[in-house]
């Protein structure tokens, strides 16, 4: 039997013990909830440099930085050198990010990137060997639109106010400028003085894209002329074959534009057109009476026939003084391979649909059928 002392002794112990215990507890915890702050924090800063590092370094700049990827570069050293040139924070990260993705085939070459490209734009670009950029936004310009009604689309879709547009296209100086900057597309043809407009029909009808929300008129022109640059540049040896002009062929292909009211009919227009300049006959389409006149009408009446001007080829023979239109490539190839037949006449009738025929007797034949 324990006496009262041993009994008292043996509380305290265990009384010590016991507060030992929560005090080990105690300092434990503390030292846990500070690991997991710690790595609350790490984690959290972790999380916030991975996702800077996902996007684009800059997003206002378009200050264009010349990047060299060497011949067999693979994807460290790629990403080391973009993370060299400013181009990625963080050449890890853009590595595990292209693996994440199962990215590779990546092309050499010198590329002009910027800060404000996204990783998936940067990955694009070096997989296609083009530099590729998301648009602010995209303008398309349809095919068969005069310069006046570009201008209205240019306003529509820029800030720019349709006649400033036209004034800046048809001022003297900016197109001498332009043809020393375009010698082989815009030439001396254009400066005719029977021409309404010299820049009519040499602005390529497509969808453009634009990767700043404000580009100047002069960038939206060049966009487009750079564009009918590379489509007739094209059929060069054609055209020296045939010993047609770049002036020429887009003035055909405008009267095609115009015209055809289907795609396979372009080439056999161009045929009508064709047989009858060989015999000094006049074209007499009546889309170049419309833009003799001015303005549009859903019906060419007899008396607008006579209308004297140089566009009006009911009363010249041979091709206008110069496009009436914005033509597209299936018109341009078409005034270049044109169908191989003796028609004269054409017609389209209440549903569109053209008809065709090799005589004047034919072709009232014709009228009578499908218009009356």
């Amino acid at each position: 039997m324990l006496d009262e002392n041993s009994k008292k002794e043996m509380f305290n112990k265990m009384n010590e013990r016991k507060g030992e215990v929560k005090t080990v507890r105690k300092i434990v915890g503390i030292i846990a909830l500070v690991v997991l702050i710690i790595i609350a924090i790490a984690g959290y800063s972790g999380y916030n440099y991975v996702t800077s590092a996902l996007e684009p370094m800059d997003p206002e700049s378009n200050k264009e930085i010349e990047v060299e990827i060497p011949m067999g570069s693979g994807i460290t050293l790629i990403s080391s050198i973009l993370e060299e040139k400013g181009i990625i924070k963080d050449a890890r990260i853009f590595k595990y990010y292209t693996k994440f993705k199962n990215e590779s085939a990546f092309q050499a070459g010198d590329y002009s990137l910027t800060q404000s490209m996204t990783l998936d734009e940067i990955i694009e670009s070096l997989k296609t060997g083009r530099v590729y950029r998301e648009p602010v936004f995209t303008m398309t310009v349809p095919e068969g639109l005069t310069l006046e009604q570009v201008a209205g689309v240019i306003q529509k879709n820029t800030p720019h106010k349709a006649e400033d547009f036209m004034k800046k296209v048809t001022d003297v100086a900016y197109i001498e400028q332009l043809m020393t900057e375009y010698p082989d597309l815009l030439t001396e043809n254009i400066l005719n003085e029977n021409i309404r407009h010299a820049l009519e029909g040499y602005l390529y009808p497509a969808t453009y894209p634009f990767y700043e929300e404000n580009p100047s008129i002069e960038e939206i022109v060049n966009t487009m002329l750079t564009s009918m640059n590379t489509i007739v540049s094209e059929y060069t040896p054609i055209l020296e074959e045939r010993e047609m002009t770049v002036h020429e062929l887009l003035t055909f292909a405008s009267l095609l534009e115009e015209e055809a009211t289907a795609q396979t009919d372009r080439e056999t227009i161009a045929s009508v057109f064709y047989n009858r300049m060989d015999i000094d006959m006049p074209l007499q389409t009546d889309p170049t009476v419309l833009y003799a006149l001015g303005s549009h009408k859903d019906r060419v009446l007899y008396e607008d026939l006579e209308v004297d001007n140089p566009y009006n080829t009911y009363q010249n023979v041979g091709l206008p003084p110069g496009p009436i239109a914005g033509a597209g490539k299936t018109s341009i190839e078409a005034a270049l391979n044109p169908s191989q037949t003796d028609y004269l006449y054409f017609l389209a009738d209440k549903e569109g649909t053209n008809h065709f025929a090799k005589s004047y007797d034919e072709h009232l034949a014709n009228i009578e059928k499908y218009l009356r």
